[in-house]
């Protein structure tokens, strides 16, 4: 069961703090007189947030090297960027939490036992429940947007995009209680999902930037054309152009991460105009972070 625990934690440090993030940024983008969804969104953005407390209790000593090492559990501007965060909008952040992810040590010197397996899937059922409500709330959430019932600052498609992860994060954690391990999904879905995701972000991030911020837009702009077309290709491709599509993704993948860690450092620093929040930047700059470990580990031949 030592696989069962570590991919569960490992699970839990990326998709559980991107759940936090996500029920943070919808109750931020909620009108005053949306009392019901704010009560429900921070309820979900309290639970992640105990969820991922939990997490990080368990996941020292047994979570691999190269998670930690990625940048997706936290980046060296994650901790700045909630803190800030917590200032501009008012929402309560624990950062302890991230503070005691930067402890993490990586390998196996803990014991997996009975009793750990009980926690761990203790805390795999917990978390499906709060994924659960939280999808059921994002598509309330896009059926009153689509219908006029609900303003929010927050795009129909950026909710569309949140509810692809939510769904994904919940069918890795389904995965893992019916059959104790994870079943990648072939290298063609993954590759459509991710490439969606990041050509999501670069409009996100295009449609945020303030009007000035000419030479971003046009970047993002970039970025958004490239995962498009990759997408397609990822659609299209047979099993002989596997490899060389998934090197192009990979080069394409490199380029955007920097360009959304310069993104981060500007908009911490307060050197970019825009109506990104500090937290949101990082937010992004960590999937693009999880996206390249696993692209990183194909082309080393891994499965």
């Amino acid at each position: 069961m030592k696989e069962y625990v570590r991919l569960s934690l490992e699970t839990h440090l990326f998709f559980g703090r991107i759940m936090k993030e996500h029920s943070f940024f919808l109750l931020a983008g909620f009108p005053a007189k949306e009392t019901e969804f704010i009560r429900r969104a921070d309820q979900f953005r309290e639970e992640f947030e105990d969820g991922l407390r939990k997490t990080v209790r368990l996941a020292d000593g047994i979570v691999g090297e190269c998670v930690l090492r990625s940048g997706e559990v936290v980046t060296e501007f994650t901790q700045k960027a909630e803190c800030q965060t917590k200032n501009l909008t008012g929402i309560p952040i624990d950062v302890k939490i991230t503070e005691a992810e930067e402890r993490l040590h990586a390998g196996s010197c803990v014991m997996v036992n009975r009793e750990m397996v009980h926690h761990v899937k203790m805390l795999n059922r917990q978390m499906l429940r709060s994924l659960n409500g939280l999808i059921a709330l994002k598509e309330e959430i896009l059926t009153d947007m689509t219908r006029c019932r609900l303003y929010t600052t927050n795009y129909p498609l950026l909710i569309e995009h949140i509810l692809r992860e939510a769904k994904m994060y919940r069918q890795i954690l389904s995965e893992l209680e019916n059959r104790g391990r994870i079943f990648a999904p072939d290298l063609k879905n993954l590759e459509i999902f991710w490439n969606q995701i990041m050509m999501e972000h670069a409009q996100f991030i295009r449609g945020l930037l303030d009007p000035t911020e000419c030479e971003l837009i046009e970047t993002a702009d970039e970025f958004a054309e490239d995962y498009c077309r990759l997408l397609k290709e990822a659609r299209e491709q047979d099993a002989r152009a596997t490899n060389a599509l998934t090197a192009k993704i990979l080069r394409t993948t490199r380029q955007y991460q920097r360009f959304k860690t310069a993104g981060t450092e500007g908009i911490t620093g307060c050197e970019i105009r825009s109506i990104i929040l500090p937290l949101l930047a990082d937010h992004v700059l960590r999937e693009a972070n999880h996206y390249l470990r696993i692209l990183e580990h194909v082309q080393k031949g891994g499965n």
